[in-house]
């Protein structure tokens, strides 16, 4: 059986080096925003005045990413702050995923400026992995003008934490045999899942280190923190049986997100946001006549840690109702209770048919079956589109909020 090799290949502060690599070269700037302490932020006025991405000389001074620009400005007086382009940063995006697409077997991109790809099986075409990576590193700088770092392993997971040891331009490996060395000794914060309350947590049981989690006992993780303490004890271990798969057109996701104006601490607030979510995206499928089978729902906390969940459906659908229900169980399942500053829902496996299996309780209790969700849905749908998205609200929206969240800007959307 070939060795199974996985590299995630991470563009080094995206957004900054995207807007410099924009200035040089369009506006022929005489600056490279990446030699001088700068940030890329948005909009000072709103949430969005915070710091996107940062320079490694603003590193210095203090600055971090997610931080208002007010409080990195009292840090370093001189920083440049720019607005971002997401246009320059969709089509740098593009670029570099067709690089990967050129030498890669299999890409699955997992963010705008991140991607893995499934190696296995090239090294005869590539030779040693290592010395390909230091090749494919060398490409991207030389013909985008920008670096990566790179992390190569066995599974996602482990490449993933390789590819976030000593940046920017590095290639580094964290193959299973090397967890112990490398791994190990890190702070339980830098594990994948663990934010800064379950870190507190860990803290106040006597674990600290990324290594201390893998040696205890899984059940005791899981009295304490349940799934996400069984999924901690994996990680820790490198147990990530996760394939690398491309996204095809056909089976593309409808997802939709949004930075929130102020941090979200209650589950009741939260979940009027996802429903707001739920409702665009549940939109946008019955437009293209859609059905999926899958829902993900994704909570970056106040320290900018991300988390996802997902699940499968036991049938396709494309009712708001139905989607929300399963975006609610995902929440619960994994909000830590640390204070939210996006959220995001989307909407995978797509298929044009749709079917229903029969249930003896469908429509109980006071429950639409989902034939009639899916009918008064399309109703709706046709309402809105005539009068306007305002012209039908859900009660719990009266007294305010957003109830059609349109999330990322299309720049943003078309990655």
């Amino acid at each position: 059986m070939a060795e199974r090799v996985i590299f995630h290949v991470d563009v080094n502060s995206a957004f900054l080096s995207w807007q410099a690599k924009y200035e040089l070269e369009q506006l022929h700037a005489e600056r490279d925003l990446r030699l001088i302490p700068s940030a890329v932020g948005g909009d000072p006025t709103t949430r969005h005045g915070i710091v996107l991405a940062k320079s490694t000389p603003s590193k210095k001074y203090g600055v971090t990413t997610g931080e208002p620009l007010a409080r990195a400005l009292e840090k370093c007086p001189q920083l440049v702050i720019v607005q971002p382009r997401f246009d320059e940063y969709v089509r740098n995006s593009r670029a570099f995923i067709e690089i990967l697409k050129e030498v890669a077997p299999v890409v699955e991109q997992a963010s705008i400026d991140e991607a893995y790809c499934d190696m296995s099986g090239t090294r005869r075409l590539y030779g040693d992995p290592v010395a390909f990576a230091h090749q494919l590193k060398k490409r991207i700088h030389e013909e985008l003008h920008f670096t990566v770092n790179i992390g190569i392993s066995d599974c996602k997971l482990l490449a993933k934490m390789a590819s976030d040891f000593e940046k920017p331009d590095r290639v580094h490996t964290l193959f299973s045999d090397e967890i112990e060395q490398k791994m190990w000794q890190l702070p339980v914060g830098e594990l994948f899942l663990v934010g800064r309350s379950s870190t507190q947590k860990l803290h106040s049981l006597g674990i600290h280190t990324i290594g201390d989690i893998a040696r205890m006992d899984p059940e005791l993780l899981q009295l304490h923190f349940g799934k996400q303490g069984l999924a901690m004890w994996e990680h820790a271990r490198g147990i990530d049986p996760t394939p690398v798969q491309a996204v095809s057109d056909a089976a593309k996701s409808y997802g939709n997100s949004v930075t929130l104006r102020f941090n979200v601490t209650d589950a009741d607030s939260a979940k009027k946001i996802l429903l707001s979510l739920c409702e665009t995206v549940g939109a946008r499928l019955r437009a293209d006549h859609t059905y999926i089978r899958n829902v993900t729902v994704t909570i970056r906390d106040c320290e900018f840690r991300t988390t996802s969940h997902q699940a499968a459906l036991s049938e396709p659908t494309n009712v708001t109702e139905i989607i929300y229900q399963q975006a609610c169980l995902l929440f619960d399942q994994s909000w830590d209770q640390s204070p939210i500053r996006l959220l995001g829902v989307s909407a995978g496996k797509t298929t044009d048919e749709s079917y229903h299996q029969m249930d003896l309780f469908s429509g109980s209790a006071g429950s639409p079956a989902p034939e009639k969700l899916s009918k008064l849905n399309a109703a709706i749908d046709q309402i809105r589109d005539r009068y306007g998205e305002d012209s039908v609200k859900r009660a719990r929206f009266l007294e305010g909020g957003s109830h059609m969240t349109d999330g990322l800007s299309k720049a943003k959307r078309e990655t």
